[in-house]
């Protein structure tokens, strides 16, 4: 329905398809070639003809890096897909590397010889990305070199189209905020950085700074496009102007001016030959728009996206239409359960049809534009894969005993939801009710926690974990990700994970997502989506504190709860989670779904 099922991993194509590549390197006189997940705007979804990591090697994950040379080859995952990389892409080409234990960059200085040229394309790479490997490639005696035009398009003979879908807006009802408004508040943050100008490179920065939403990639609803905004005030909009209807023109006359988007470089030219002072943000800015500001004769100046901030930090509207959409979304998935509980004993459902299934109920429930991501929908040994993706070829049936995992989100126009319900089919192991209590304790201890101002997500994370580690258990993901309005389901700055130094403000909204795998048996993952509230003062304390309010709602699964497990407190809190689902998600149910609803809220 919104989710394409077929396999679209072709591992078995990569030695042909590798070869053409080498000889177009050669031609290039090139030894190798760094391929990227990313495309020109480092998107964690990208439209088809940017799938050139998925097209060369056969990996289909969100997020990954390859380096070919003439007689090797490498590729770097996380933790989410250390099991995935090794089921798509052929091992005999590409040797996985975990990401964090052999960064790229460590295995560019160990791995290049001397003499040897690694190649890049200045679009999809970042200019902190290129600053670490360029040293890299330095130590090793070897040469990176940008390349004028990607060599894997010139050899890509079915590479599909660019995107050309037209552009909506995205009104203050549900944006709370006018463009106009965002405009001169970013104007004031650039006067503030004494730069007199930014360049917007991520696109859904482009359409939060401009009220506008897109359809250029799947399930983040954005226009692949960069703007240019002035201290003045004056901003540019770098778009094919056919992909603007006549009500997006006439909502962003007098606001922007609207160029076309092949002419983004003439304009970083301009800037440079006035010596403007321009602010780009290195971790998400491609190198090409560095290069050609710093070959013009710019003075670039290193900041932060000042679009992130104020984005993540949700607007009383925003929070408001985030609430509408999660409990509007907590009815199709409490009513995708109940289905599930009646559906997964008869033996006739995989992971395919039960994915199915949920996207219908949300499509019932009206509002719904999109998923926010491929469902991850996983029984068994699947669910043991962090990031599976189900296909036609890869489904499992659903069976008495076992785990099944789904994953989830929904694209509405007041909110962006994602959630994770994990539940069994008969009956558990006490390992299985064990693995899933500690995973709910940690959950919980996330839920709970008062924290003062300053506070990041990194400090936090333990609390996640802290009932595994003292069972010798851990999981290999991050507990939480920034969540945007009507935007993408993985936002920026903030993330609850060991590093992230980000300060949790009010208004940002994050998953909870503690999980447990055992490979090649059961995976269990718990998630809410929760938002950061206004410190309070708490009695006969000192300072005050922020909390987070939990926004998903649908009923955890009480059959794999060991009940000895939890304290007193974290009993208390799954009662009164629960009796709020019941409260709020059962004013719209009824009849059976009501019934089976009460049931599964009834306390612990």
């Amino acid at each position: 329905m919104f989710q394409s099922f077929d396999d679209v991993s072709e591992g078995h194509l990569s030695r042909e398809r590798v070869t053409r590549l080498r000889e177009e390197l050669q031609r290039r006189q090139l030894d190798g070639f760094i391929i990227p997940r990313q495309d020109e705007f480092q998107g964690e979804y990208v439209a088809p003809y940017a799938e050139r990591l998925r097209w060369l090697s056969g990996f289909a994950g969100s997020w990954g890096l390859a380096i070919l040379m003439r007689d090797r080859a490498a590729i770097f995952v996380d933790g989410r897909y250390t099991i995935q990389v090794r089921h798509q892409v052929d091992t005999a080409i590409f040797t996985p590397r975990h990401l964090v234990e052999e960064p790229p960059a460590e295995w560019i200085e160990k791995e290049l010889k001397p003499g040897e040229v690694l190649g890049y394309d200045p679009w999809l790479m970042t200019a902190e990305q290129i600053s670490r490997f360029e040293k890299a490639a330095a130590k090793a005696g070897a040469k990176l070199v940008p390349v004028d035009s990607n060599p894997i398009d010139a050899v890509w003979a079915e590479q599909p189209k660019r995107p050309a879908k037209p552009v909506s807006v995205q009104p203050t009802q549900f944006s709370g905020k006018s463009a106009k408004d965002k405009l001169t508040d970013v104007a004031k943050s650039l006067e503030k950085a004494g730069a007199d100008a930014v360049v917007l490179t991520q696109p859904d920065s482009v359409a939060w700074a401009f009220n506008i939403r897109g359809g250029d990639v799947a399930y983040t609803p954005v226009v692949l496009s960069y703007a240019i905004l002035h201290r003045k005030g004056e901003a540019e909009l770098f778009i094919d102007a056919d992909k603007l209807p006549e009500d997006v023109s006439a909502h962003l006359r007098g606001i922007v001016r609207i160029r076309p988007a092949a002419e983004i470089e003439a304009s970083l030219a301009n800037l440079g030959q006035q010596k403007a002072r321009v602010q780009i943000d290195p971790d998400w800015a491609p190198e090409r728009i560095r290069a050609v500001l710093a070959q013009s004769g710019a003075d670039i100046v290193a900041g932060k996206d000042p679009c992130v901030l104020p984005k993540a930090r949700k607007n009383a509207t925003e929070q408001e239409g985030a609430r509408a959409a999660q409990k509007r979304d907590g009815v199709a998935v409490t009513r995708f359960l109940c289905w599930l509980d009646r559906a997964a004993p008869k033996g006739d459902q995989d992971e395919v049809t039960v994915a199915q299934k949920l996207a219908e109920f949300r499509a019932e429930g009206g509002m719904l534009k999109d998923l926010s991501f491929d469902s991850i929908s996983g029984v068994g040994p699947n669910a043991a894969i962090p990031h599976y993706r189900v296909s036609k070829a890869s489904a499992l049936p659903l069976k008495n005993g076992e785990i099944y995992l789904i994953d989830s989100g929904a694209q509405y126009q007041d909110g962006t939801t994602d959630i994770t319900r994990t539940v069994i089919i008969g009956s558990p192991t006490p390992e299985m009710k064990d693995r899933f209590t500690r995973v709910l304790k940690g959950m919980i201890a996330l839920s709970r926690i008062r924290f003062p101002k300053g506070t990041c997500g990194s400090q936090l994370d333990v609390l996640a974990r802290q009932p595994q580690w003292m069972a010798g258990l851990d999981f290999d993901h991050g507990t939480g990700h920034g969540v945007g309005s009507y935007l993408s389901v993985h936002e920026g700055p903030a993330r609850i994970n060991k590093s992230d130094r980000t300060p949790l403000e009010p208004g940002m909204i994050l998953s909870n997502e503690p999980g447990y795998y055992k490979e090649g048996q059961y995976g269990i993952r718990i998630e809410n989506l929760i938002l950061v509230r206004e410190p309070e003062a708490i009695s006969g304390g000192e300072r005050p504190m922020m909390s987070f309010e939990t926004l998903t709602l649908a009923p955890i699964d009480r059959r794999l709860i060991e009940p000895g497990l939890l304290s007193p407190e974290e009993r208390d809190w799954l009662n009164a989670y629960h009796a709020r689902v019941e409260r709020e998600i059962g004013a719209f149910l009824e009849g059976e779904e009501l019934a089976w609803l009460k049931q599964s809220c009834a306390a612990v």
